[in-house]
């Protein structure tokens, strides 16, 4: 299988990059393609801005989508973003490997997302009607692809549980997880997260390079996290709200994803 890994960490010698090594060296020796993009050490340009498109008007205001849209379509896209592009399209499974700051990735990992998600690419792709709105989340340019994420904090587990004062990671987690990869398509996949990076000693790494290798061993045999499909028949459209069987009387984050226990249940005469 074809991999990409992403790291965003600016140190080498970083339990981050550590971990990186592990990914390739693993990856590699079950067989699989690796490619990285290791975003530090390219000094990859986190802005989006005008210098990304060349080939614009520039006697018209700057418009970041319809931009971003004509050099797509016209192939006149800075040489940086058709290769990472060209990465995802050829990967059959993405890592996204970062620490957690300030509660969500770092920005240079935010600019990649920004600047290689291209209007026409990533999104504004599809179908727009009253009974399909696009494809997305679920579908799209990446549908058919698996995506993890390998995150470290700083902070113990129990900050980021239920009740935890960081918030529940899974709901820290979200928007990356629905928002940015499950929208152009990817089967997202649990992430593996690392605590107390501070505190990692020998047998704690032996701990955690032993549940990250088998993280990987079983890439394609975990299952993703079970979002709803928007143009799955539980969501009303073109309103995109769920549909009022759908977890009634709850809402968050956590409605988006398929629970038999959220659900309404239909009665049907002869059954227990």
């Amino acid at each position: 299988m074809n991999i990409l890994l992403v790291l965003a960490h600016p140190e080498a010698a970083s339990l981050n990059g550590s971990l990186h090594r592990f990914m390739v060296e693993r990856l590699t020796s079950a067989g699989h393609s690796v490619r990285v993009s290791d975003l530090y050490a390219m000094r990859w340009k986190p802005a989006l801005d005008a210098d990304d498109f060349p080939a614009r008007d520039t006697a018209a205001p700057f418009d970041p989508v319809l931009d971003s849209l004509r050099a797509f379509e016209g192939g006149t896209q800075t040489a940086d973003i058709a290769a990472e592009q060209e990465k995802l399209l050829w990967a059959d499974a993405v890592i996204l490997q970062f620490p957690l700051w300030w509660y969500s990735m770092p920005a240079i990992l935010k600019g990649w997302i920004e600047r290689i998600y291209a209007y026409g690419f990533a999104y504004g792709v599809g179908e727009h009607s009253d009974t399909h709105w696009g494809d997305r989340f679920g579908e799209g340019t990446l549908a058919g692809k698996r995506a993890m994420l390998v995150v470290t904090t700083g902070g113990w587990a129990s900050h980021y549980a239920p009740r935890g004062i960081n918030g529940p990671m899974d709901d820290l987690l979200f928007p990356i997880h629905h928002g940015i990869l499950y929208y152009p398509g990817f089967d997202v996949l649990p992430p593996l997260v690392v605590h107390r990076t501070g505190k990692v000693d020998a047998a704690a790494y032996a701990r955690i390079t032993g549940e990250l290798g088998e993280r990987l061993d079983t890439l394609w045999t975990t299952d993703p996290i079970a979002f709803r499909r928007q143009n799955g028949g539980d969501y009303e459209i073109p309103a995109l709200t769920l549909r009022e069987h759908i977890a009634p009387g709850r809402a968050g984050f956590g409605v988006h994803r398929k629970n038999s226990e959220s659900e309404t249940l239909v009665f049907e005469p002869g059954r227990l």
